[in-house]
């Protein structure tokens, strides 16, 4: 029997994708599924790719179908499962013989999976793969972490498969243990703040300024035109075109008002936490998924206050369309701003020494967040290496051209009773930025006061406490 270059265990929608993905480059891949018959259906469908797929019954004739040392790709759900997997698998692997976590894990439970696995012989990667079902099957962004001699071993495969962008591959090694599966998570993040953000300026557009869904596709489509020109605002014009085919009414009208979510966005906004990095705007965008799904609480609470007029007054509307573009452009730039620093500070903290260059240019191509502007992220690392994007020229430039449609939207949307919780948190997180001296004495003040937790003075160094009994009257 010929033996193949890959494995691949979970024959899931990703799983059965990226096998396919993977064969239809020239490799040949094993693969396996607990379930039989997924791996039977999965050969048989396979049409000419057959030819380059082993499927097997077994975990341990898998193993046997790889040359060693065997590369083998788990695509198995997050969390225990890849723990079992990982525990079934050991027993029939060998010296040198490389597991691949490439689900959406958690980059702790990655960091853990590499010490438990260390001094055993074996090797392990945690891959970050985005992109969605089209990305596994015809081209992902890969964000691989792991040591640099398990990467150059399946560079040649990864590369293959990769999106590419002006002929560019988007994948790369970005550092060793949970790196990859860290960046994964920070792009979801900001993946979340961008869908909010869009699902904001719709909602403005629908309750405010009473457009049809064929109106707001319109101008979706015309944004993705400009500095918009993004996946998720191209994808947004096509769905709010899409008709239900019996009932002829946008399909858009017909979904429940309550998003759901896996895990990524939430440990962003952990991590973000734990290093002490603000991310306000994806913070605001997970909890705006939380309270999407308290519908019976959110339809008892219309009936406690009473249904809100949220028109927007016709003297307004035309400049608030206008404004909607430049708007969502900014608050864009500081959910970006925000994860990237979160990157940034991780880098440090796990010694990773991260790439954002990199980071920017391997999201170009394949994955949900892809937009034009990452060009002008990796240009801006490059020149410049900010401590926040905010900082770098050609950022300070663009949020100086939009900040001010931002802010009149934030404030329209409030007066008419809009909830756009992201984008006016990313204003805020802008604002409280570029003060330079803000509001935190006070507090400092008040800590001292009931804590004597000291602080700083302005007018000489060293740690002081207030005479607050003083004060006490």
């Amino acid at each position: 029997m010929q033996h193949a270059e890959i494995g691949l265990i979970g024959l899931g929608v990703m799983g059965a994708n990226l096998a396919l993905n993977i064969a239809e480059k020239g490799h040949r891949i094993a693969v396996w599924n607990r379930t039989s018959e997924k791996t039977t259906q999965f050969a048989d469908t396979a049409g000419p790719l057959r030819e380059r797929i082993i499927a097997c019954e077994t975990l341990k004739e898998l193993t046997a179908a790889i040359r060693p040392p065997r590369p083998i790709i788990l695509m198995v759900p997050a969390g225990a499962a890849v723990d079992e997997q990982i525990a079934a698998l050991r027993p029939l692997l060998a010296a040198e013989d490389i597991i691949i976590d490439a689900g959406n894990a958690n980059f702790r439970d990655t960091m853990r999976r590499f010490q438990e696995i260390e001094g055993s012989g074996l090797t392990f990667i945690g891959m970050g793969v985005s992109g969605g079902e089209d990305g596994a099957r015809h081209g992902p962004s890969i964000m691989v972490g792991g040591s640099d001699e398990a990467w150059r071993r399946v560079e040649k495969i990864l590369v293959s498969i990769a999106a590419r962008y002006k002929d560019q591959p988007c994948v790369a090694r970005l550092g060793n243990n949970g790196a990859g599966h860290f960046v994964k998570t920070i792009h979801n993040g900001i993946e979340y703040a961008d869908m909010q953000m869009i699902a904001e300026v719709y909602g403005i557009m629908r309750d405010g300024l009473g457009l049809s869904t064929d109106e707001m596709a319109n101008r979706f489509e015309a944004w993705n035109a400009g500095k918009l020109e993004s996946y998720l605002i191209e994808i947004t014009a096509k769905v709010l075109a899409a008709r239900d085919p019996d009932k002829k009414v946008p399909v858009v009208d017909l979904i429940l008002d309550r998003a759901g979510q896996k895990g990524t966005g939430r440990w962003s906004v952990i991590e973000a936490q734990k290093m002490g990095v603000p991310a306000t705007a994806i913070e605001a965008a997970v909890a705006a998924r939380s309270l999407s799904a308290m519908k019976a609480e959110r339809e008892a609470a219309e009936q406690a206050y009473g249904a809100v007029d949220r028109s927007i007054p016709a003297a307004e509307a035309e400049a608030l369309l206008a404004d909607l573009e430049a708007a969502l452009l900014a608050g864009k730039i500081a959910a970006y701003a925000q994860g990237f620093a979160v990157m940034q500070a991780a880098s440090g903290e796990f010694y990773w020494n991260l790439p954002m260059p990199t980071i920017a240019r391997i999201w170009r191509a394949g994955c949900i967040i892809r937009s034009q502007f990452l060009d002008t992220i990796a240009e801006a690392f490059e020149e410049s290496k900010p401590a926040n994007l905010l900082l770098a020229p050609r950022f300070v430039e663009l949020m100086q051209e939009t900040n001010p449609a931002l802010r009149r939207v934030v404030a329209t949307a409030s007066r008419a009773g809009i909830a756009v919780p992201a984008l006016s948190s990313a204003l805020a997180y802008f604002d409280a930025y570029r003060q330079g001296r803000g509001t935190a004495n006070l507090i400092q003040g008040q800590r001292d006061f009931f804590g004597a937790h000291g602080f700083e003075r302005i007018d000489m160094p060293g740690a002081h406490h207030g005479a607050w009994a003083q004060s006490r009257g």
